[in-house]
């Protein structure tokens, strides 16, 4: 297995997308936080663990970076399938009454998925 020790330079980003951009709310939320400085969290977490920065860096992308794959481990890729189908379906249709149909099926789904974090009924810790 090749081992990825990759040099990465951390960036501030203010780039600038089309409102139709279908990344758009995700690329503003990547301008607002890329504001932020996350090295001093870093290394004061350093300081504390005796865990170097680089490698808590690596800790933090890694697990943000699977959290996807974790999801899709959990709820399983016919549920993840199902809950896209809808949203292709709008997208497909253009409309924004399919987009607002697609948001039902959408809310309908995921109310069963939240239901067992609703309140008092949620394990305990969540």
């Amino acid at each position: 297995m090749e081992q990825n020790d990759a040099t990465v330079r951390l960036e501030r980003w203010s780039g600038s997308w089309q409102p139709d951009d279908p990344n758009a709310a995700f690329k503003a939320e990547v301008s607002d936080y890329t504001r932020l400085d996350p090295l001093p969290t870093l290394i004061g977490l350093a300081d504390f663990t005796g865990i170097p920065v680089g490698v808590l860096a690596r800790y933090v992308l890694a697990k943000w970076a699977c959290a996807g794959s974790e999801g899709l481990l959990e709820l399983g890729p016919s549920t993840v399938e199902r809950l896209w189908e809808h949203i292709a379906t709008a997208e497909r249709a253009g409309t924004d009454a399919d987009r607002l149909v697609a948001y039902e099926h959408l809310r309908g789904m995921l109310s069963w998925l939240r239901a067992p974090l609703a309140e008092g009924h949620a394990p305990e810790g969540l």
